[in-house]
């Protein structure tokens, strides 16, 4: 199944519909605690580099997701504003993962090289959200399974 590309519209309503779908939210540990959306679980596809502070890949966010999801889940995949998510998403595909999903926009939005929206996200288009770590869907949770 070739990668799917989804609005937020579109991610909540499937979550709606079917409570099975999984939203992996793959931000920042610190961007996640901040704000996700409700029942979100939180695997970060990049960590900062303690000594240069630059995003590098998470070596153990394949480990993780695997860990933690079957390959036949339905996951749907967002980050800030779509880019990670991408990246994320197309991990998760070259992995197996059948049902995947990348929600455009992600969680706040994307914007052109001016500033303005393109795609409205998660956060301003008003759908459920809920702060904290998350307990047992987020991040420390799940690496330890």
């Amino acid at each position: 199944m070739s990668l799917q590309q989804i609005t937020p519209q579109e991610a909540n309503a499937m979550m709606e519909q079917d409570k099975e779908t999984i939203y992996l939210d793959v931000r920042t540990v610190p961007e996640y605690t901040t704000a996700h959306p409700r029942s979100a679980l939180n695997i970060p596809v990049v960590l900062p580099d303690p000594a240069t502070r630059k995003m590098m890949p998470n070596p153990e966010f394949l480990l993780t997701v695997e860990a933690n999801l079957p390959k036949d889940a339905k996951i749907i995949v967002g980050c800030m504003s779509g880019g990670r998510s991408q990246f994320a998403a197309e991990l998760l595909e070259d992995a197996g993962y059948q049902h995947i999903a990348n929600m455009q926009g992600g969680f706040g939005g994307a914007r052109d090289p001016m500033g303005r929206v393109i795609a409205q996200g998660w956060r301003d288009l008003g759908l459920p959200v809920e702060a904290g770590d998350g307990g047992p869907a987020s991040y420390d949770a799940l690496l330890q399974k």
